[in-house]
């Protein structure tokens, strides 16, 4: 070879950028690119076998993104081994047939209790009647007073912790980027009601659906019964932003003990208060923080992060936070302290005309659509029965489609619209029971129909009444799965009168009780979400001290 030639060759060698490496790089950057992108802007929450992937186009106001991964670890009651007879000559065999003591017929099988702990039919009819059980026991500790101002007080305070800012204040403050692809600040603005929204009247917002946290948060500090004095209370309200801090963490590849960690710190400061001991030095017995109230602003699965998941904090399943009251958007059904209440809607009234303005339009709004449902399909879900409404639904003049998975959901004046001009809105189940869009729904004068008793009827004791016929149509899921019933073919069966009474009952006996109201609101006439649920945390502390 001449010197030349190997010259040559050795140029090759060493030169970096030849035009032939950099059209072979070229494919590669654009890869490695588009994956930074999909990591930074997506989440890959793994649970079973099943895998979800949020993307960037996909909205936060979409449930489905944000609790994709969340799967219920429906822990039984341990009084299921001992109270329960797994004999074969009393298993039920046909249970259908079987219903709770509100009428509710139970499928067998139904995959929300299947999770390795019912083992037979009996059993998860002994589960269903177990919830029952403890919904009586919340009902009882409702109040029966209607003058929400002197409420329940009688000597008997609040008290709200002023906790270091980490657990509350800091939390907001990553409003920017909590979410990789969507800005929770303007949610989080005017005391987390949002921004206004003017065409659908006064009171009026766009709020998030995960806003309880700071809602009540607010409410609280202005409440007639929080007193200044430790000495005088006998509630003691937490701050913590629970929900945020589990928020923050969903679309982050982080460790499950990160995830944990400010729960951890929070229950080590709270041991750390005197007060937190109070009922126990009282009692003399273990009740450390059974006069504690916490407000969780995402659903109790959430909180309770099973051992082969990834998903969620493991705060609700600390010993520490077995005895203190939960107030969530979603109870867990076999936990006594877990009550749940209701959802932030987009409607905050400042005063009782407001609500009374509001009850009126409903009363003469004219229902141009039999049916309505605002929701998307669940393609990864195949136990959903979504497709199957949106199916029976958009073959039929008679029912409205609103498609979310293109984004028509995002704007709270579409939503209302729809639910306005609407007889029935359909709310099958999403990625877990309950849905925001229930209480969008009924305080639109839209009478849910319901298809999941653990929607709304195993939720709510104190907001909605146990006679759930009264503003409402169940329509077993099962039934729909199994092309028992034709959803629009049965709701046009129902008389109109029927229809007028169940809509007047949720207009005049419901709505201001489903609602929160401004946190600078004086209502005088009516009690709003917050009054209803301060009340009721009174007399349950009354109750429990006859």
């Amino acid at each position: 070879m001449t010197t030349f030639s190997k010259k040559k060759t050795k140029l090759y060698k060493n030169e970096p950028f030849s035009l032939a490496k950099l059209v072979f790089l070229i494919p590669i950057t654009i890869i490695i690119l588009l994956f930074i992108f999909l990591w930074s802007s997506s989440s890959t929450i793994i649970s079973g076998n099943i895998i979800h992937l949020c993307f960037q186009s996909r909205k936060l106001n979409d449930l489905y993104c944000i609790s994709a991964g969340t799967h219920p670890n429906l822990d039984a009651p341990s009084s299921f081994s001992s109270n329960v007879t797994t004999s074969a000559t009393k298993i039920v065999d046909d249970l259908q047939q079987k219903s709770t003591r509100l009428g509710i017929p139970i499928p067998p099988g139904y995959h929300a209790f299947r999770n390795g702990m019912v083992k037979s039919d009996e059993e998860l009819l002994v589960a269903y009647n177990d919830v029952e059980d403890q919904l009586e026991m919340h009902r009882s500790w409702t109040s029966t007073s209607h003058n929400h101002n002197a409420t329940l007080c009688d000597g008997r305070g609040i008290y709200v912790y002023e906790l270091p800012t980490k657990f509350n204040k800091d939390l907001v403050s990553q409003c920017a980027d909590m979410v990789p692809w969507v800005d929770l600040c303007d949610y989080f603005s005017n005391d987390a009601m949002g921004e206004q929204v003017q065409k659908l009247g006064k009171g009026w917002y766009q709020t998030h659906q995960y806003s309880l946290e700071l809602i009540f948060h607010s409410r609280v500090m202005n409440h007639p019964c929080r007193v200044q004095n430790i000495s005088e209370a006998e509630l003691f309200y937490v701050p913590f932003y629970a929900g945020l801090d589990v928020l923050r963490w969903h679309f982050k590849n982080v460790t499950n003990d990160v995830k944990d960690s400010l729960g951890l710190e929070l229950v080590k400061w709270l041991e750390s208060q005197p007060t937190w001991f109070k009922r126990s030095a009282i009692t003399c017995e273990l009740h450390a923080g059974k006069d504690h109230i916490f407000v969780l602003g995402k659903i109790s699965w959430d909180f309770r992060r099973y051992s082969n998941s990834n998903w969620g904090s493991r705060f609700l399943e600390l010993n520490e936070m077995q005895n203190p009251v939960k107030l969530l958007i979603e109870r867990q059904p076999w936990h006594l302290n877990d009550i749940g209440i209701p959802h932030p809607t987009f409607f905050h009234p400042q005063s009782d005309n407001d609500i009374t303005t509001w009850q009126l339009k409903l009363l003469n709004e004219s229902r141009k659509s039999l049916i309505s449902f605002a929701g998307a399909a669940r393609p990864d879900a195949p136990e959903s029965i979504r497709s199957m409404l949106i199916n029976q639904c958009t073959s039929t003049s008679e029912c409205k489609f609103m498609n979310c998975s293109s984004g028509s959901c995002d704007q709270p004046e579409s939503i209302i619209e729809l639910f306005i001009e609407s007889e029935f809105c359909l709310q099958p189940p999403g990625d877990s029971p309950t849905r925001k869009s229930v209480f969008d729904s009924l305080i639109s004068g839209c009478i849910p129909v319901i298809f999941d008793p653990f929607t709304a009827y195993y939720q709510y004791p104190w907001h909605l009444p146990e006679d759930y016929k009264k503003y409402s149509v169940f329509i077993d899921q099962e039934d729909v799965r199994n092309m028992k019933v034709n959803v629009v073919d049965r709701l046009m069966k129902i008389p109109a009168g029927e229809i007028q009474n169940m809509r007047r009952y949720i207009i005049y006996e419901l709505l201001p009780g489903l609602v929160y109201g401004d946190p600078k609101s004086k209502l005088e006439k009516f009690q709003d979400a917050f009054s209803i649920t301060m009340n009721n945390l009174f007399e349950r502390l009354t109750r429990l001290e006859l």
